[in-house]
């Protein structure tokens, strides 16, 4: 077991609060959980942010775990310093060219997906309760579930750590049974249209230019 010295980079639980009340700030504000299962489905969410950030900055977990299972085998000298938190840069080397690509492409998921909650947040909220079909919802039925996905995608990417791995595929399921539910509701109130508005756009990916129906 590596020896924890003044490399160790973690409890830093300012910086935990800060990061947990952004990005929760920013989500809560967009998915606007009202019902009960809405409030249920953003717990899924909260608990996800929570668990990252408590690892990124305060308690490093996985570390703790791959240590401990690897001992001398494990990868980086100083395991606890902040760079080595990088399970990417650590296991597949690539230094900080790696790091860089990275950052590149886990920041450009979660601008994507708060632009696309954004996106979607605003068309809702100006329909006043008419069925939005138009903008982002021309290429998907569920901007904002898809955009919490693309924003959570890119937090796997950037930090990757055992539990927010394990949570990720029931972040995904929460959403999906709330989606299923609330296209129920939207059936019955808006009939045939919603229904053929469900056979031509897809649920959360857009279809690919071409591609099959």
């Amino acid at each position: 077991m590596h020896s924890i010295g003044p490399s160790y980079a973690y409890g830093i639980w300012a910086l935990v609060l800060v990061n947990i009340a952004l990005f929760l700030f920013f989500i809560l504000s967009f998915l606007t959980p009202v019902k009960k299962r809405e409030w249920r489905s953003a717990g899924v969410a909260t608990a996800f942010i929570i668990a990252l950030f408590t690892e990124m900055y305060g308690f490093p977990l996985t570390i703790y775990v791959l240590t401990a299972a690897l001992g001398a085998r494990y990868p980086a000298l100083n395991p606890f310093a902040h760079e080595s938190g990088h399970l990417w840069v650590t296991f597949l080397g690539g230094g900080g060219a790696m790091l860089a690509v990275i950052h590149l492409i886990s920041d450009g998921l979660i601008l994507a997906g708060f632009f696309i909650m954004a996106a979607g947040w605003r068309k809702v909220h100006g329909a006043k309760g008419a069925l939005v079909t138009d903008g982002v919802y021309g290429y998907v039925r569920h901007p904002q579930y898809s955009g919490l996905f693309l924003v959570t995608v890119g937090l796997l990417i950037q930090w990757p750590t055992i539990i927010t791995v394990l949570m990720w595929p029931v972040l995904i399921l929460a959403y999906y049974r709330l989606a299923k539910r609330e296209e129920k509701e939207m059936e019955k109130e808006f009939g045939a249209g919603y229904r053929k508005y469900m056979e031509e756009v897809p649920m959360f990916m857009p279809r690919m230019k071409g591609g099959a129906g």
